[in-house]
């Protein structure tokens, strides 16, 4: 299964403002420590603000903090919130499967579970679990001195 530019970017956005714990992130920062399109940020920022995972505030000295409680966020919940529609094959979806295979097909089934087998593995994280990996906090950290050198 693959997710969306979108949904990586989302995740991204929100593992990187629950590493700066109430700190104000701007679309800026992060579009440069990630080498991510400012343009595509401002879309990904707006709609997690709008599930309510981010506070935004706009205009001069204005970002984004996060709203959520990063250790009761589980990815899974963000990647199906932000993915919406998540019909893996045509089958999925009732009212647009054409399939004339759907009700017996032995495939349906092995994709439903390998389906819920993802999402279960992904619900099993917090965004408080991937700030406390040290992997990725050393990573964090190594892009803090050249966000705060473009927004000193």
């Amino acid at each position: 299964m693959q997710i969306s530019a979108f949904t990586d970017y989302s995740l991204r956005v929100l593992i990187y403002a629950a590493a700066h714990d109430g700190r104000v992130c701007t679309v800026e920062e992060i579009a440069s420590a990630f080498a991510i399109s400012r343009h595509h940020l401002v879309k990904v920022v707006n709609q997690l603000g709008r599930l309510g995972y981010l506070d935004t505030r706009r205009g001069r000295g204005g970002g984004f903090t996060l709203a959520c409680v990063a250790g009761d966020t589980r990815l899974g919940e963000v990647v199906r919130r932000v993915e919406g529609n998540l019909a893996l094959v045509e089958c999925f979806d009732r009212g647009t499967n054409a399939c004339p295979l759907a009700r017996g097909c032995g495939v349906k089934s092995a994709l439903r579970e390998a389906f819920d087998a993802f999402f279960a593995v992904l619900d099993r994280y917090t965004l408080a679990d991937m700030v406390a990996q040290p992997r990725w906090a050393a990573t964090l950290v190594s892009l803090l001195p050249l966000a705060k050198s473009r927004h000193a």
